[in-house]
């Protein structure tokens, strides 16, 4: 029974507490970056973005989790960084290649995918408590996501979304 209850027994490095912040941290700010892009009706809105920053943020704390633990102390056992980046970077790429399609001459979905590969950055940084990357990556995706949409649209740039069930229009979304 005991060898059970240690099993399920605390046993980061990182407290509780500091994983809990990183990890609300990590979802509050894949929601602001998915706000826009719910706002603009795609389907990649604040949940997934909320989704995806929160899974590379649980990543990144597993990597750090890891690499503190006495199993993979041994010499033999070399702990590479980089490799959650491109993990992470793959398997975001692959999600959001899903929301990009060529319809008659036109691409749609660059800007949603793009922006669940900014909430996956996001996401990493937070998990890792780069709390200034995290932040700034945030802060400016949300500006450029929010003013861009606005400048195109006062500059008549893109044609507004039909509702109507008529064609529907060339947004990049």
């Amino acid at each position: 029974m005991d060898a059970l209850i240690a099993e399920f027994a605390p046993a980061t490095t990182l407290p509780w507490q500091v994983i809990a912040v990183r990890l609300a941290v990590a979802v509050l700010l894949g929601g602001i970056l998915g706000f826009e892009r719910e706002l603009a009706d795609r389907p990649a809105g604040l949940r997934t973005h909320m989704l995806v920053c929160l899974a590379s943020a649980v990543f990144a704390v597993i990597a750090l989790e890891i690499v503190a633990m006495p199993v993979f102390s041994d010499d033999q056992v070399r702990a590479d960084p980089i490799r959650l980046v491109e993990a992470i970077t793959a398997g975001v790429a692959f999600l959001a290649a899903g929301f990009i399609i060529f319809k008659r001459g036109e691409v749609r979905g660059l800007t949603t995918g793009a922006g669940m590969w900014l909430a996956a950055a996001t996401g990493l940084a937070a998990g890792l408590g780069l709390w200034t990357i995290a932040g700034l990556a945030c802060f400016l995706g949300a500006l450029v996501l929010a003013l861009m949409r606005r400048l195109e649209t006062q500059l008549d740039l893109k044609p507004p979304k039909n509702h109507g069930g008529g064609q529907a229009s060339s947004q990049d979304g």
